[in-house]
């Protein structure tokens, strides 16, 4: 029993000596795929191959030989004029471009020199070719009638973007298959593009077709468009739609963490085969899309198609698949055909805690000294003039801006209240700017007429000017803003304007001008100043007017001005300290300028020593103290 039990093992042991001592004696070496063997002692790749070792001759049975793609340099196939190279595995082949075609009839052809592509008549394309081109123009026209698409419920929307799809690749099919001696059509405008490519023959092995429409391809097995029809031709259409992502966005992506901000980067395509309209795949389709915005915080990359139904229709990765991404492009594979496109989840900035509670106790400060500020303007009635009334303005702005700012700048769960949220503090800020503007104009002015007595005609301008510029002229941007990109006021993160097609230069745009401008007024009133100081004589008040005058020009540059430059530098490596330095001075505007025109001023401080000795005596006085003959009248006013 135990003999015959090893019979097995030394048959096998002797099998394998055998095979060792044929392979010693000089038997031909196992070879990869796609490579054969060449003098029995060597393997070489197969012609159209290329070794991933780049040597012509190995014995490795674990090498690849990898296809050698002629299309492409350093080889570059020549196939002659108005004609393109198309790689397949292990070989190429030649065909004519959209428009032109063989004197012979056929539809490929290796040799340049023997085969000429010619312009086919007009008869042969009108048919055709214009007729996808009035398609490609009405579902334009429809596409871009942004009208029709705002009206329509998330619903119908859905529905009528997966009828509009399907209807598209049908006809676009039915089109190319009424002319099958145009192999490869070709039509594009502004915001749609289409290919077709025709198959009248059976397919080689291993064909594999590239079709390109915009900045878009697609690359398909040969026998995936047959499909086993050999009644007639078969056609394949690839669509590209630049437009579309406005319509149906990443809202309409149920596979991912509500707390992820998706963003749709790619246009979306369409890859339809016929007479069959067979979605399934024996071969995946390779799909290149290119970014439409090159963003480097990208989380997770997903590769998805549109999954619609009669009442709707979603963005799903079924069947989809993420080969390679990088910032300008992503490859992915599908194993049935659809619509497709690239969606991509993007890092949330992380907060910084210092700067969260710096913002936080900072504003506070400033609320409780912009309050004192607006009661100081309105109370005080020895300050009150043109000057004051730009100041209690200034403040009553900043004052309510911070106050939304603490309470709402967060609250993105209602989108339609984030953006009312959005829009407010873009006002608020916004007429903050122009008041500080206002400031600016009116110091200038009061520079310039510094040593004329009569101040009147420069109140009464200003007096004119303020609520106009003051309040009416940001109402008109913002309302200019929200009019023309309603949907970019509100981030996921923040209530605040988008950074999405440079929307927040709306808010910028009209600051950097404003700091400019006063810039200029600040300049304009030390030039007056020094100019008129050495005109003057020693008298005390005049020279204690224009030092106070130059300090509070000084403070109105910076505290409104020149701080929000810091914002905007805040790239590259000295962001973070940027950061800190544009979070710490703004969040204490409020104290600067409560500070500046109300501590320092001799009138505001003798008003609060007033207020602060009017209080009233402990009651520690007789009744007949109070109400006596001696008793005097309180005169403390």
């Amino acid at each position: 029993m135990q003999g015959s039990s090893l019979l097995p093992g030394l048959c096998f042991l002797l099998s394998l000596s055998g095979v060792v001592a044929q392979k010693t004696k000089g038997t031909c070496p196992l070879c990869p795929q796609d490579a054969s063997c060449v003098n029995v002692t060597h393997c070489t790749c197969n012609h159209g191959y290329i070794s991933e070792s780049r040597l012509k001759y190995f014995t490795y049975p674990l090498e690849i030989c990898e296809d050698i793609d002629e299309c492409k340099p350093p080889i570059s196939i020549y196939c002659g004029v108005n004609a393109e190279c198309q790689n397949i595995k292990g070989s190429f082949y030649c065909h004519c471009e959209a428009g032109y075609k063989l004197l012979s009839g056929k539809t490929q052809f290796n040799d340049s020199n023997e085969n000429t592509c010619q312009k086919t008549t007009p008869s042969e394309t009108t048919s055709s070719t214009k007729e996808l081109q009035r398609v490609v123009e009405n579902i334009e026209s429809l596409l871009t009638n942004k009208s029709v698409w705002r009206m329509e419920e998330r619903r119908n929307i859905t529905a009528t973007f997966t009828f509009l799809l399907q209807n598209m690749e049908s006809v676009v099919l039915e089109t190319a298959l009424k002319a099958p001696d145009q192999k490869l059509q070709k039509v594009q405008n502004r915001t749609v593009a289409v290919e077709t490519r025709v198959v009248t023959d059976n397919c080689s092995k291993g064909i594999i077709f590239n079709l390109n429409a915009q900045m878009n391809s697609m690359d398909i097995h040969c026998s995936d468009i047959i499909q086993g029809n050999t009644q007639g031709p078969s056609v394949v259409a690839f669509i590209s739609y630049s437009s579309l992502g406005n319509i149906i966005n990443a809202n309409f992506f149920e596979e991912v963490n509500e707390k992820d901000q998706v963003y749709l980067n790619s246009q979306v395509v369409s890859a339809a085969i016929g007479p069959k309209r067979n979605t399934s795949l024996s071969q995946a389709v390779i799909l290149s899309f290119q970014h439409v915005k090159i963003k480097p915080s990208v989380k997770k990359v997903f590769c998805v198609y549109w999954k619609g139904t009669k009442e709707g229709g979603h963005w799903s990765t079924e069947g989809s698949f993420l080969i390679q991404a990088n910032e300008t492009h992503s490859i992915c594979s599908s194993t049935h055909l659809s619509s497709f496109a690239v969606l991509m989840a993007f890092h949330r900035q992380e907060e910084d805690p210092a700067l969260t509670v710096i913002t936080y106790v900072g504003l506070s400060l400033s609320l409780l000294c912009l309050l004192l500020a607006i009661f100081t303007f309105l109370l005080c009635k020895a300050i009150q003039n043109t000057s004051s009334s730009l100041h209690l303005h200034l403040s009553l702005c900043l004052f309510l801006a911070h106050l939304l700012f603490l309470t709402a700048i967060d609250r993105t769960e209602i989108k339609v209240l984030c953006a009312i949220i959005a829009g407010a503090l873009h006002y608020l800020y916004m007429a903050s700017f122009f008041w500080t503007l206002l400031e600016g104009l009116h110091l200038f002015l009061t520079a310039r007429n510094l040593m004329v007595v009569n101040h009147s005609r420069v109140n009464r301008f200003m007096r004119k000017l303020m609520f106009p510029v003051g309040y009416g002229v940001p109402a008109v941007i913002v309302a200019i803003s929200a009019a023309s990109r309603p949907h970019l006021y509100g981030t996921p993160d923040r209530c605040w304007l988008h950074l999405d097609q440079k929307f927040i230069w709306a808010f910028l745009g009209p600051v950097c001008a404003i700091i400019c401008v006063n810039f200029v007024f600040f300049l304009l009133v030390l030039w007056i100043l020094k100019r008129k100081l050495s005109s003057l004589n020693s008298e005390v008040s005049t020279i204690q007017n224009i030092k106070m005058l130059t300090l509070k020009a000084t403070a109105q540059l910076f505290i409104l001005g020149c701080t929000w430059c810091l914002g905007i530098l805040q790239v590259g490596p000295a962001a973070r300290v940027m950061a800190y330095l544009f979070t710490i001075i703004n969040s204490l505007q409020g104290f600067f300028i409560f500070l500046v025109y109300c501590l320092l001023s001799q009138q505001v401080r003798k008003w609060f020593g007033e207020i602060i000795k009017s209080k009233p005596e402990p009651e520690t006085h007789t009744l007949s103290s109070r109400f006596g003959p001696d008793s005097k009248p309180n005169e403390d006013k």
